[in-house]
């Protein structure tokens, strides 16, 4: 199932995002660098003020009443990248360990996929790690092809992410 977050889900939202977060690339970064990446994204802030954004939506993905991951999808201002009005970001796929492979990251990219026609947009994109081969390949699966890069920092770490884009509709 999946849900709107709200305000109400703030502390839930936070521990989904730094248990996933930790999860998926604590193997790959130094622990100073995961740690002022975690600090500085997901402290209690910044995620209220994300939250609160207009052009920003959270959407929890639940198994038997439990979290077990998220999405998190921009448009308009609140994109990390100028895409233009007919864009919309998928900032944020997020499923908890113990809940991979069961389909939750297809049932939170079709959430972004019909976001995308509900708001009228024309392209979905995201930005994903050049060295996370598995997202990579998943993304190519559903159709999204590399179109560009950005610079994404780990701390002070710089890494580069690669910008994928869909065409809709």
């Amino acid at each position: 199932m999946i849900t709107k977050c709200t305000a109400a889900d703030l502390n839930e939202l936070q521990n989904v995002s730094k248990v996933t977060f930790t999860e998926t690339f604590e193997k790959q970064n130094s622990p100073d660098h995961l740690k002022a990446y975690l600090d500085k994204s997901f402290n209690r802030s910044q995620l209220a003020e994300e939250l609160s954004h207009p052009s920003s939506h959270f959407y929890f993905a639940l198994v038997d009443g439990k979290v077990a991951g998220y999405l998190k999808v921009n448009t308009d201002d609140a994109q990390t990248e100028d895409m233009g009005e007919d864009a919309i970001e998928v900032e944020r796929i997020y499923v908890k360990k113990e809940f991979q492979k069961h389909g939750l990251g297809k049932l939170l990219l079709n959430k972004a996929l019909e976001l995308t026609e509900e708001l009228g947009k024309k392209r979905i994109w995201l930005g994903v790690w050049e060295e996370n081969e598995n997202a990579i390949a998943f993304y190519k699966k559903k159709g999204f092809a590399v179109t560009g890069s950005h610079s994404f920092f780990m701390g002070d770490d710089e890494q580069t992410d690669l910008i994928m884009t869909k065409t809709v509709g």
